[in-house]
């Protein structure tokens, strides 16, 4: 079989066409990471070098091709209860003053972005029923979205390895989840109470469906975005949100570096960012 080459030349030529249809900009030092899948997709699609593999990825009308690179170049690793002090922020600040300012019955609705496997959407499920006290008056919706597809159906199945859910108290452990093979099935009440989707988030058009977010948990995603993406998400975010909604980045994000359309929240448990709205 002939050996596969990716030249510098080609690199660039992915690098651009990458970022354009995801946001994402592969820096040099992901030169080995990129070659590596780069040539594993073009022996897998049976193309002869690169060449014949790009022009199949930019002109095949069904988008599969591009999906299945997606899943293999984004980086998905995460667990159950991650950053736990926002979900704390959450049930004890977030949703009481959302609460108090709505100005209907209308369900409060949540999204994950990136959903990853779902540990994430699942977690902020747990977190609510188990200390929320307004679960017993509020309709929630939670809906977790990804770019990569097979992280959408492995969050859908449910299933962990013990690794994902290390840090889970035992207790809520045996409460949600039973012993399955090597690792844990989370129980069917919490894999049917969350919408999972694929989506892109610099999809604008894809994105006019995501409306009405009352809160939205973007976590370790704009790290892998430049400035110019980082707005484009800010933007997006902003135009999801109910006027006063908020949003939860990760540790080593900061939403004032990156947009002025949100305002900073300082909550005992956390920094959120908020959109502005209604005056409090």
């Amino acid at each position: 079989m002939k050996k596969i080459i990716i030249s510098e030349d080609d690199f660039q030529k992915f690098r651009e066409f990458f970022y354009r249809k995801v946001g994402i900009s592969f820096e040099n030092d992901k030169r080995y990471f990129v070659d590596k899948r780069l040539i594993e997709r073009i022996e897998l699609t049976g193309a002869n070098d690169f060449r014949d593999y790009f022009i199949m990825l930019r002109f095949e009308a069904s988008g599969q091709e591009l999906q299945q690179l997606i899943n293999v170049m984004t980086i998905n690793e995460t667990y159950f209860f991650r950053e736990e002090y926002q979900f704390k922020c959450l049930v004890n600040s977030i949703l009481d003053e959302i609460t108090r300012n709505k100005k209907d019955t209308s369900p409060i609705r949540i999204w994950c972005v990136p959903s990853s496997s779902g540990e994430e959407a699942y977690s902020i499920a747990i977190y609510l029923l188990e200390h929320w006290p307004g679960m017993t008056k509020w309709d929630v919706e939670i809906i977790s979205s990804d770019i990569d597809s097979v992280m959408i159906e492995r969050a859908q199945r449910g299933h962990y390895s013990s690794r994902s859910v290390q840090y889970l108290p035992a207790t809520l452990l045996t409460k949600y989840f039973k012993p399955s093979g090597d690792g844990y099935q989370i129980c069917e009440d919490l894999r049917s109470s969350i919408e999972f989707t694929c989506v892109n988030l610099m999809d604008s058009v894809e994105m006019r469906a995501y409306r009405k977010f009352d809160v939205i948990f973007c976590r370790n995603l704009l790290i892998y975005f430049d400035d110019l993406s980082r707005r484009l998400a800010a933007e997006t975010f902003f135009d999801a949100l109910n006027p006063n909604g908020f949003v939860c980045l990760g540790y080593s994000e900061s939403m004032s570096r990156i947009s002025s359309l949100f305002r900073v929240r300082k909550f005992p448990e956390a920094i959120v960012y908020q959109k502005p709205g209604v005056d409090l």
